[in-house]
């Protein structure tokens, strides 16, 4: 009988490692989300142009778009029209914006390549979809330069696996 007993505490023992085992493999965390996006609507015909009403509001709704994810960093183009789309999300998460050099996106790529948890990254039509391959994610088509102010790439990195989409958000 002390055998059996033996028998049962060593099958109850390797279950319990095997639901833990299991609970370990399960939808782990990923390394890093980047939210990609493009400034919202600017005033048309200006140097450093700042954005229009439209684009005030379009800066509103991406706060609310991200208001339930904890972002850690936030980075932005150091002109008008990207730090004001950048603006209500930094209020709103309480970070500051640190600013990158538009030019050097296979830097901006390596140093977030290095970072974790939630990044939020806004840029311009000519970088934002280069930015999103050289992270590993599918480009997408062109960014539409007169209209396209919606575009948002959600690009998760899980160790060197990499999964990217593209959502829209705003009215």
């Amino acid at each position: 009988t002390e055998s059996y007993i033996m028998k049962i505490r060593l099958l109850s023992f390797l279950s319990a490692l095997l639901v833990l085992a299991g609970c370990a493999t399960q939808s782990p965390q990923p390394d890093a989300t980047y939210y990609l996006v493009r400034h919202a609507e600017k005033v048309l015909d200006v140097k450093d142009p700042e954005l229009t009403a439209e684009g005030t509001l379009r800066a509103q709704d991406l706060a609310e778009r991200l208001k339930d994810i904890k972002l850690t960093e936030i980075y932005s183009s150091d002109y008008r029209r990207t730090q004001d789309t950048a603006k209500p999300v930094s209020a709103q998460q309480g970070l500051n914006i640190i600013s990158y050099d538009p030019r050097d996106l296979p830097g901006l790529a390596d140093t977030l390549k290095t970072r974790s948890g939630n990044i939020l990254v806004v840029g311009h039509s000519n970088t934002t979809p280069p930015l999103a391959e050289l992270l590993g994610a599918s480009p997408g088509e062109p960014i539409v330069e007169a209209t396209e102010y919606d575009r948002l790439y959600v690009i998760t990195r899980n160790g060197n696996s990499i999964h990217g989409v593209i959502e829209r958000y705003g009215e």
